[in-house]
């Protein structure tokens, strides 16, 4: 940063007014690494598109600062493990499963940080919850899908999107063309929404192999 200093002082003004604001910005992202508090961040995408690793890694990143953390996921998720938040790499930290959002209000007292993973499964009153603990001090890290196998926006997650201080658009790779998926295509003959899978029955596709897909299913 010296270094740097020192070169834009002997260059023309522009240069000195460019490490100002450069410097300006780096101390707001450091100060608000440290205390930006009550806020929720929602990270959203199609399957396999990293979501629940990015959750992992902001909470055990907010672990390793000695802020007080907990994770909670629905219970019916027990596709890896009954306790665990376990993303699709095998990378986990341990969890709490709940069966609604309500009761996320009786189990964050004295915590900093409320991570809450496949948002899409729980009730619509996760979003007021949330905007709750986020007025109350604490920082919320939601992940979820946004839209079902359908295309359509899935649960609570299009209004924490909305209510969200920050929002993180993740993409998974489209099997079929390597384009940026789009939507999580279901592979099997099930009208439900609510069905976890894995790779042998969701695939991610871009929006025009999604679209080429339906109309073959039909």
């Amino acid at each position: 940063m010296a270094m740097a200093a020192a070169f834009l002082f002997r260059c023309k003004p522009m240069g000195f007014r460019f490490f100002l604001n450069f410097a300006h910005i780096m101390m707001e992202n450091s100060i608000g690494e440290t205390c930006r508090r009550g806020r929720i961040e929602v990270i959203c995408g199609s399957m396999f598109s990293g979501k629940t690793e990015e959750l992992i890694r902001r909470m055990k990143r907010a672990k390793f600062a000695k802020q007080r953390v907990e994770i909670f996921k629905p219970a019916i998720d027990v596709r890896y493990s009954e306790d665990d938040v376990v993303s699709h790499d095998q990378n986990s930290i341990h969890s709490t499963p709940i069966d609604a959002s309500g009761a996320l209000m009786l189990l964050t007292a004295d915590i900093d940080v409320v991570g809450i993973d496949e948002a899409q499964f729980f009730d619509d009153g996760l979003v007021d919850v949330c905007n709750a603990l986020a007025n109350r001090g604490i920082r919320v890290i939601v992940a979820g899908l946004d839209m079902d196998y359908k295309g359509v926006p899935f649960g609570p997650m299009p209004a924490l999107c909305a209510v969200a201080d920050e929002v993180t658009k993740v993409h998974a790779i489209c099997v079929k063309c390597g384009a940026l998926a789009y939507v999580s295509h279901r592979l099997v003959a099930n009208a439900h929404r609510v069905m976890l899978g894995e790779q042998t029955e969701y695939e991610p596709l871009c929006r025009n192999c999604f679209q080429k897909a339906i109309r073959e299913e039909k």
